[in-house]
């Protein structure tokens, strides 16, 4: 979809990502959803082609590009692959590498952030806790500092990369608040079990424990007790990445059910002519045209260096409300066939109905766009640059 902002030079990117989610990725999907983990190889073919480190700086490996190359990417993605595939990506990038790349020593960019980039080392972010979702304030993990390390105990859950993953950017509560560790996931006194979910079961997710882990104080992430700050800041690339999966993959939607709606017969014709449909499909298209829009203005906000927080959180909002009532609807024009999992749309229809859930649950949106259009919240970056 031809955007006045995007140049030439992204779109013949588009066209790159595109082919490698044709070539690299769709062949594997089913098995990868049958064996409930995706191959390790996809994030060094990932890394080889620059698409792991697109914003990150050269001197670490990655390309130094502009915002709207992620968001060329995560539109692509969303719509030409699997939505497992989408998470356990943007889960590297946009969670756990988002916060090196911002806030991380020398040291850890080193460690971390180069390997990531090249994609022979997978991260995850550890927020969620059994007793603490949404409430980031509630954390019961700690970090107590002991000489050169801190001792981490406690549990995290709902982590995508936790099971298969290498590293995992971790809130816990230390003795200045809440701050951010990396701990390697082979480290001793780590444990972890993998969960069985509703969809996106090509994508590992795991609860993890923390029993008495010794961690290198050099493995702190910017400054103690500041991690709620940082949060709240990568916050924003995460939720914005997750509104541009939800408009690739509902263009996907709408594409599919359009060419069947093509091919099915009903009554002597095909069920594209029926009145009722197609007033049904205009809505969706117009609904999808209006929110690609806003999320590619937002974007471009972003990429200029504007700190967005009530748009990011009004598009998480929204897109993730559409995708849900749009596979619904289109599973409908399938009759029958949308409830077979040899169609697409049954798989689709299984998945997205985490997307108001994770990166921050609508509620949550709506408590935040709330704070600042009634009480006049003004959310400041917690970092000196974008």
């Amino acid at each position: 979809m031809k955007s006045l902002y995007f140049t030439e030079e992204h779109e013949l990117f588009r066209d790159t990502m595109k082919d490698f989610c044709i070539q690299e990725i769709q062949p594997y999907e089913g098995t990868w959803e049958a064996e409930g983990k995706i191959d390790r190889s996809l994030f060094r073919k990932m890394g080889e082609m620059g698409f792991l480190g697109l914003e990150f700086p050269e001197k670490y490996g990655g390309l130094g590009l502009d915002f709207m190359y992620t968001t060329v990417l995560a539109e692509e993605m969303g719509y030409q692959c699997c939505a497992g595939v989408t998470t356990t990506v943007s889960a590297h990038i946009y969670l756990a590498m988002n916060y090196i790349a911002r806030g991380g020593s020398e040291l850890l960019k080193e460690k971390y952030l180069v390997p990531g980039i090249l994609g022979t080392k997978v991260g995850a972010l550890g927020m969620s806790e059994p007793f603490a979702g949404s409430d980031l304030k509630a954390l019961r993990t700690t970090a107590k500092r002991d000489g050169d390390h801190y001792i981490v105990n406690g549990s995290k859950t709902f982590i995508t990369n936790g099971y298969y993953g290498d590293f995992v950017v971790t809130a816990v509560k230390a003795e200045r608040g809440i701050s951010m560790l990396v701990i390697d996931l082979d480290a001793p006194g780590v444990s972890k079990s993998k969960l069985d979910k509703l969809g996106l079961r090509s994508s590992d997710t795991a609860e993890i424990a923390f029993d008495n882990v010794k961690v290198p104080v050099e493995n702190l992430i910017g400054e103690e007790g500041k991690g709620f700050y940082y949060m709240m800041d990568s916050l924003q690339v995460e939720r914005l990445s997750t509104a541009q999966y939800n408009i690739g993959g509902m263009q996907k939607i709408l594409d599919i059910t359009l060419q069947y709606m093509s091919e099915r017969q009903a009554f002597g014709k095909a069920i594209n002519r029926f009145q009722a449909l197609r007033h049904k499909i205009a809505d969706i298209a117009t609904e999808l045209e209006a929110w690609r829009q806003f999320m590619h203005h937002t974007s471009y906000r972003l990429s200029q260096g504007e700190f967005v927080v009530k748009e990011c959180s009004m598009l998480k909002l929204k897109t993730s409300d559409l995708i849900n009532q749009i596979a619904y609807d289109c599973l409908q024009m399938f009759g029958g066939y949308g409830f077979m999992e040899e169609y697409p749309i049954a798989r689709i229809y299984r998945d997205v109905r985490v997307i108001p859930i994770y990166a921050g649950t609508s509620e949550i949106m709506k408590e935040i766009i709330a704070k600042m259009v009634i009480d006049g919240v003004d959310y400041k970056p917690a970092y000196k640059t974008h």
